[in-house]
């Protein structure tokens, strides 16, 4: 469903561009569209360390932060920029590989939807604004009248309580079965 490309040397007249982007091609319901994965606020925020060094954000709030983003860009929620030029359908039945398709984008409507009712509506918007639209956290901290720097901080909860929603841990839970690793040997033969 989606594949990265990250190309220093490709054909395109802004290589520079492209150089320094971490791109990644998401289908749409208007089409693929390339992504830049650098561009995300959590990307920025995620290389920066709190006060004792450690990374403010843990890989498993990165990961739910990026899994809502890209449920979002695939449930087609992102803002249209232009006109859309794509022709109309007109009767007939549409082919199987639209019908899958439709099928992903309500998929990725449902699962946005729950992720955001199990975080609450005040993480819920917070969350469509970074992950979703983008916005960077001081303009969302604009937005809703916060001090400085409470933005992130907001956040962080907000990606831990979507880290849980969508059973996301920094650990590995339950019982430990394996009691080692069993490995087979030949029968003991008869001493004779």
């Amino acid at each position: 469903m989606s594949r990265n490309t990250q190309t220093a040397g490709s054909n395109d007249d802004d290589r520079f561009r492209r150089a320094h982007q971490l791109r990644q091609i998401v289908e749409t319901p208007e089409g693929p569209v390339e992504v830049d994965l650098a561009e995300s606020p959590l990307r920025w925020l995620a290389s920066r360390r709190d006060a004792s060094g450690r990374p403010f954000l843990s890989p498993t709030e990165i990961e739910a932060g990026e899994r809502f983003r890209l449920d979002f860009t695939i449930a087609g929620l992102s803002p249209k920029l232009g006109a859309t030029w794509a022709a109309p359908v007109s009767g007939g039945r549409p082919p199987a590989a639209s019908r899958d398709y439709a099928d992903i984008v309500i998929a990725a409507k449902q699962r946005l939807d729950r992720a955001r009712s199990a975080v609450g509506p005040d993480f819920a918007s917070l969350l469509m604004d970074v992950c979703g639209f983008l916005k960077g956290v001081e303009a969302a901290e604009r937005d809703r009248g916060w001090p400085q720097r409470t933005g992130k901080v907001v956040l962080k909860l907000a990606l831990g309580a979507l880290a849980r929603a969508y059973g996301l841990s920094d650990t590995a839970r339950g019982a430990a079965r394996s009691g080692g690793i069993r490995v087979w040997r030949p029968p003991a033969e008869p001493a004779g």
